[in-house]
């Protein structure tokens, strides 16, 4: 890939904003586009390109807003539209596109069309909806949802079912309704004559589901649907555009991120996020980590995607722990193996995602009680778990491992009251470790894992080779070490990385003897031992820019 074919997401580094809770401006508890707007320095000084913002849309908040009442309008929990209109302008002018997050799978049962299409089997928007006719009591079909429960809910005026792969408040839309799309394209022009840089599209793998046929995800019409998205909207700016789809093989992403654009961008897919659980079990269920078959994982999506497709990285989002409670070490060794962690993630070739709080290495939370957490998915497990008869010290382990609450706590800023997140009560607790971890003080510390970010994000846009390189595994049966390189015509990086807390023995070749360490985590030279999660990026530069054999 030449320079001249990149594209300008290819060298770019999206931050991720969980809205509540960012930054609170008005003192309700709730982070609001306000608060962003007063954290865009912030932001610019870190060096991120994008960011992608979870949805602010009009929603009852059955689903932590992706459940839209209204694709147009803003929540007044988070602020006004003009208030949008404002983050988008300011975010421009420090050279920040805003992503927004869509859901276009389903709306809420509060959405105009879905109240309309209630009303009767003659009212135009009823097939915006997927109808079965029926019996009280007889479903259509065995199908659950995602939340639990049957997929099909009944509507006695209708004698009908309507079917919902998630909430009861979640209908899906049918998408073989041209008027349907129609007004989705509609909706996205709307957007982007705002100027808006992106979308992140949630399940979108899911739009052309057969019920009749029990198919949810990967439909037979998928990429018809999304070739036609594309054309008629992402297709007419220079937009970033990324699709969740945890049901993606490197197969189905060469579509979903093919270089003619003819999808999207790149895909989230999490085949390496899934690991640390017992297997055909769920996630609540913990195993250690495979390291190795970690390892091979990403180097196959590395590998198989290589001028085919494009990744996007990532270790962290607002539905995941944090990353460095979970595979590095929350404690002794929390700088070290957070600066360790980004290392390996944005040496590779693809466009990393830093999930707020993640460049700080904000850590899990360990609330005392289950009170304390918000999370339904959380909640509901405890309960479910506590009846089953399992143990409640085991019920905590699980909570304390993968809670999605672990990554929506406040955003540390300060060693203030609430770390600087809000003057009234935050609508989740803050983690009290934010005395020691906060934004003010690593932004004032040159070894702190902020500087290190923002360090990274710089190297990744001064050497072509972080975006164009050949990726090869080294030593792939290693139990410590997760090392790499990366190619072209014009230089060789090493990553190489010991992901635990004992050191590993570890001899360099001959030829990286004398490489430029480009980024260090830890203090020194290098030894023939890698202390406990001891990071160093190396480059050499080829011989008269020839490749290397």
């Amino acid at each position: 890939m030449g320079n001249n074919e990149k594209k300008w997401w290819q060298n770019a580094v999206v931050y991720q904003i969980y809205p509540k809770s960012f930054q609170d401006s008005d003192g309700d508890g709730y982070g609001d586009i306000r608060g962003m707007i007063s954290r865009l320095d912030y932001l610019k000084d870190l060096g991120i390109d994008a960011v992608w913002i979870s949805p602010m849309y009009c929603s009852p908040q059955d689903d932590n807003g992706y459940d839209i009442s209204d694709y147009q309008d803003i929540d007044p929990m988070f602020g006004t539209l003009a208030d949008m209109e404002e983050l988008i302008r300011e975010a421009d002018r420090r050279g920040i596109k805003i992503i927004m997050d869509l859901v276009l799978n389903h709306t809420s049962d509060e959405h105009r069309w879905f109240q309309e299409a209630a009303k009767g089997k003659d009212n135009p928007y009823h097939d915006y909806y997927v109808w079965r006719d029926g019996e009280e009591g007889v479903y259509p079909n065995d199908m659950k949802s995602t939340f639990g429960g049957p997929a099909w809910e009944w509507v006695p005026e209708l004698k009908q079912y309507y079917f919902h792969q998630f909430s009861v408040k979640q209908p899906d839309l049918n998408w073989e309704n041209p008027k349907v799309r129609r007004e989705i394209y509609d909706m996205i022009l709307w957007w982007m004559d705002k100027g808006v840089g992106g979308f992140r599209l949630d399940v979108i793998d899911q739009i052309a589901k057969e019920p009749d046929l029990g198919i949810t995800n990967n439909g037979p019409r998928l990429h018809e649907f999304l070739r036609e998205l594309s054309r008629e909207t992402f297709q007419k700016g220079n937009l970033i555009t990324v699709g969740e789809a945890w049901g993606a093989t490197p197969e189905i992403a060469k579509k979903y991120s093919n270089p003619d654009g003819s999808e999207f961008s790149m895909v989230f897919q999490f085949e390496h996020m899934v690991m640390d659980q017992q297997e055909g079990k769920e996630k609540w269920d913990l195993a250690p980590l495979p390291f190795v078959k970690l390892k091979k994982c990403l180097e196959k999506w590395q590998n198989e995607l290589y001028g085919k497709g494009w990744n996007s990285l990532f270790w962290d989002n607002h539905d995941l722990p944090r990353i460095v409670s979970r595979w590095g070490d929350g404690g002794t060794y929390r700088v070290q193996s957070a600066k360790m962690l980004a290392v390996i993630l944005h040496g590779m070739q693809g466009t990393p995602y830093i999930y707020q709080g993640e460049e700080l290495g904000m850590t899990n939370v360990r609330f005392d009680s289950i009170e304390d957490y918000r999370d339904i998915e959380t909640l509901n497990m405890y309960y479910d778990r506590l009846e089953a008869g399992y143990d409640k010290d085991e019920i905590m382990a699980s909570v304390y491992a993968k809670s999605r609450d672990n990554a929506r706590t406040p955003m540390q800023w300060s060693a203030e009251k609430n770390a600087g997140f809000t003057k009234g009560t935050p609508w989740l607790g803050v983690n009290p470790n934010y005395v020691e971890i906060n934004a003010e003080d690593e932004r004032k510390d040159p070894n702190s894992v902020w500087q290190f970010y923002r360090r990274l994000i710089r190297l990744r846009k001064e050497y072509p080779v972080f975006t164009d390189g050949k990726f090869k595994l080294l030593l792939p049966e290693d139990e410590q070490i997760f090392a790499y390189t990366r190619t072209d015509e014009e230089a060789e990086l090493l990553v190489c990385a010991n992901f635990t807390g004992e050191t590993a023995s570890c001899t360099l070749p001959a030829k990286w003897q004398d490489s430029e360490i480009l980024l260090h985590n830890y203090e020194g030279v290098l030894q023939k031992e890698l202390r406990p999660y001891e990071a160093v990026i190396l480059l050499r530069k080829t011989a008269q820019g020839k490749g290397l054999c």
